[in-house]
């Protein structure tokens, strides 16, 4: 499955590679890309029950996540 992600507070490349790191950590995520320029984190994944924790290590950054 893929899902973007629209954030809040993604401002530089160096914090999008913190979000990809960190998203990328998660369980049954397969592939991450963070795009500054677009506010977005690009997510493949397994299954439905990994996004309350992709969420999670997203704000765990100080980016807020909106629906």
């Amino acid at each position: 499955m893929q899902k973007k992600i629209y954030v809040a507070g993604m401002f530089d490349g160096d914090t999008a590679k913190k979000v990809e790191d960190a998203v990328r950590a998660v369980s049954g995520v397969t592939s991450v890309t963070a795009s500054p320029d677009k506010a977005q984190v690009l997510v493949d994944y397994g299954d439905e029950s990994v996004l309350p924790a992709i969420n999670a290590a997203i704000t765990a950054l100080g980016i807020d996540v909106l629906d």
